[in-house]
């Protein structure tokens, strides 16, 4: 195989890649159903519902360690602050520094 054709296969592989993190990106920032918000910052290790915040990850169950900002669970709408740490997906954001 040319020089070339492995160029042209590594770039179609990367452009690839880079749609299939960027689905997971959206799936992961999906509105909450009615009813429910996401509630970030209050989660136990390996007890997120779904995709971090800062797009890490894109599954449930992957949230490393206790109360991070960027895992969300969802709970009943205005229930997340009145769980202490917990955040809104804005306030989330912002404490993370706009990451």
């Amino acid at each position: 195989m040319s020089f070339t054709q492995k160029t042209l296969n590594t770039l179609i592989a990367g452009a690839f890649a880079a749609t299939l993190t960027m689905a997971a990106v959206d799936k992961a920032e999906a509105a909450a159903p009615e009813g429910k918000e996401k509630c970030y910052g209050v989660v136990k290790a390996g007890m997120n519902d779904c995709g971090a915040l800062d797009g890490s990850h894109s599954c449930a169950k992957q949230a490393r360690v206790d109360s991070d900002i960027k895992e969300w669970v969802l709970v009943p709408k205005g229930l997340c602050h009145k769980i202490v740490g917990g955040k809104l997906a804005e306030e989330a954001k912002a404490e993370m520094g706009g990451e």
